[in-house]
């Protein structure tokens, strides 16, 4: 009795404590923000919630209190919460109210960017794939069907966060209306759309629009803060706001840079810390508000890395690391620009408060090679084919990522030109199932020389998604596959057969695992024994092109020309004992022998030789 009395006693005092939690308000001021009506100023970092794996989400949080942040930045990505039309998902990694409890239990507050387009290095910009099957939808627009399906999203959004805004007890301090606008466009019009759609949806606290500062005229619309991306100079932040804010404050850096994002063929970036320490003290120093843009990065998995493409430039998927030289690296651990920022940080401190101890550097492992067990050619294992006239896209095919292999004959016994036109993005190209050449659209490849035997001849086209467009006005083409024809000496190639390999898992029936077929993509399966469970990275330097799982886990993609040439494996996925592992090798179908090492590779480039 006594017991079940004391057990009356907590519930009772834990309900009441839960009802009379503290309520704060957060408003502007004239030059300083304003919480619970004094000067605050944000301290802020942007980390991803689908980028760190949410058993990591609190010890994450924790490092970025160690470093003296008081307030994480996060987007809400559209594509991950409603990934086909009408179903939405916030279970799993996609609980981003659980990720915003979280920070609130960790002492931090957050700011929301929950517009449907987010950039953020990210596939299509966060929008979902099947948005390009409603015909004469325009994203970023006033088109009535876009609007429609921006409304469902954001009304599902605002049920799950709304209620954490700062004015309901929560911890979301302001909340973003779109995303860089101005770069884009600049209609004033639409941008008050946007305004209402999230009023309308619950987010009826605080709300502001960022833009570079060359574009937050065309960005900003009245009434909201202006915040500014990319700039540091406390002058010249004061004169951009008070000129698009009515002469006011506050001030706020919204995306504030002290490194850069990796994309295939190119140098991993670095950004020394000394370039940035004098930038951060100065803005500190002048009451400026700031959110670093990364200060976690994380890793970018399940095919949601985007691209970069401008006329000025080729086409730039982005690498599955996301570690962004950030001050917190991809695996969670402090970096020297950490201490550093952290010394900067603590020196605008309130008087009195101390910063918590910065958690040492988890414990990582190596493991031994080992051999994969199983192994099967994908042209062995086709599914249903999907047959037409003329090659359909991936969207044609309701398929999001992944893969298509694309099937035909032809007649043989002639010399001549075969030319994709359009490729998106990547493409094997097999005459009677043996390789003989890739075109890649980063370097603007879509002919090649064939020289057919005689007879008839079956012409395998295996296309990759490498990425949707995420920043531009290629936005409004991001289709993938082979989006226009095939022609070879001019004619146009007809009557294909196209199989779908989606790998939303690695789910695919291996029936015949000792049977392969030419040097076609292969998937093959394993597992490895670990006595300690530790983060650790694959080493694939030895393989090709392709995506690794660890135990389900989709780790993100791996391609030997760099400068990613590691794949990161936390130790939340890993487990004591046996650990599966299923890979799928593009290129290098003799290839069966993995290794993991003890740190990243991140800065290696070299020519791939696939002959």
């Amino acid at each position: 009795m006594k017991a079940r009395l004391l057990w009356f006693v907590a519930i009772c005092f834990s309900l009441s404590a839960f009802g009379q939690q503290a309520k704060h308000t957060f408003k502007l001021g004239e030059t300083n923000f304003l919480l619970d009506e004094k000067p605050f100023q944000i301290i802020s970092g942007e980390m991803h919630y689908p980028r760190v794996p949410k058993e990591a989400w609190r010890a994450r949080m924790k490092m970025a209190k160690a470093m003296g942040l008081n307030t994480i930045g996060t987007y809400v990505f559209w594509n991950l919460h409603e990934p086909q039309k009408g179903k939405f998902d916030f279970s799993g990694n996609n609980n981003i109210a659980e990720f915003v409890k979280i920070a609130q239990q960790e002492g931090l507050w957050v700011i929301l960017r929950p517009s449907p387009y987010v950039c953020a290095e990210w596939e299509f910009g966060g929008y979902p794939y099947w948005l390009q099957n409603e015909k004469g939808l325009v994203v970023r627009s006033t088109e009535k069907q876009y609007l429609e399906e921006y409304k469902k999203y954001i009304i599902e959004v605002g049920k799950q966060l709304a209620p954490l805004q700062i004015n309901h007890g929560g911890n979301i301090i302001m909340v973003q209306v779109e995303n860089e606008y101005g770069s884009y466009a600049a209609d004033k019009n639409y941008l008050d759309i946007n305004r209402k759609m999230f009023i309308d949806a619950g987010f009826d606290g605080l709300l502001y629009t960022c833009d570079p500062a060359a574009d937050v005229k065309d960005g900003h619309l009245d009434g909201l803060l202006p915040a500014l991306n990319g700039i540091d100079n406390p002058a010249k932040i004061r004169q951009l706001v008070n000129e698009n804010h009515k002469g006011k404050g506050p001030y706020f850096i919204a995306e504030w840079y002290p490194a850069w994002f990796d994309w295939w063929g190119t140098p991993h970036h670095t950004v020394p810390a000394a370039e940035y320490t004098k930038k951060l003290d100065s803005v500190l120093a002048a009451g400026i508000s700031i959110n670093m843009y990364m200060f976690h990065g994380g890793t970018t998995r399940d095919f949601m890395n985007g691209a970069n493409y401008k006329d000025i430039s080729p086409y730039e998927p982005q690498t599955s690391s996301y570690d962004y030289d950030a001050p917190l690296n991809e695996a969670g651990n402090a970096t020297d620009k950490f201490m550093q920022f952290r010394a900067v940080i603590e020196k605008h401190l309130p008087e009195g408060q101390k910063l918590p101890v910065v958690a040492a550097a988890k414990p990582s492992i190596a493991i031994e090679p080992f051999k994969l067990g199983s192994k099967v050619a994908l042209f062995n294992a086709l599914p249903k084919a999907v047959k037409n006239i003329t090659p359909l896209t991936f969207e044609d095919l309701k398929q999001d990522y992944g893969y298509v292999l694309y099937r035909t004959t032809i007649k043989g016994g002639k010399k001549g030109e075969l030319q994709i036109k359009q490729l998106r993005d990547y493409a094997l190209i097999f005459i009677n199932q043996k390789r003989i050449g890739i075109l890649d659209r980063r370097l603007n490849q879509n002919t090649l020389a064939l020289d057919l035997p005689e007879g008839e001849v079956q012409l395998d086209i295996f296309v990759e998604n490498m990425g949707r467009v995420n920043f531009g006005k290629y936005l409004l083409e991001n289709k993938k596959g082979i989006t226009e024809q095939v022609t070879f000496n001019g004619t146009e190639v007809k009557n294909w057969s196209m199989y779908g390999f989606p790998f939303n898992n690695d789910s695919i029936n291996i029936t015949n695992p000792s049977k392969t077929n030419g040097n076609g993509p292969t998937l093959q399966k394993g597992s490895f024994q670990i006595s300690t469970v530790a983060d650790t990275y694959l080493d694939m330097t030895d393989w090709g092109k392709g995506v690794v799982w660890v135990n389900g886990h989709n780790l993100g993609k791996y391609w030997a020309i760099g400068p990613q040439q590691t794949l990161y494996i936390p130790q939340e996925w890993l487990k004591k004992g046996k650990n599966d592992i299923a890979v799928l090798e593009l290129i290098k179908p003799d290839q069966n022998i993995l290794k993991a090492i003890d740190q990243p590779i991140l800065n290696t480039l070299k020519k791939l030789n696939v002959d």
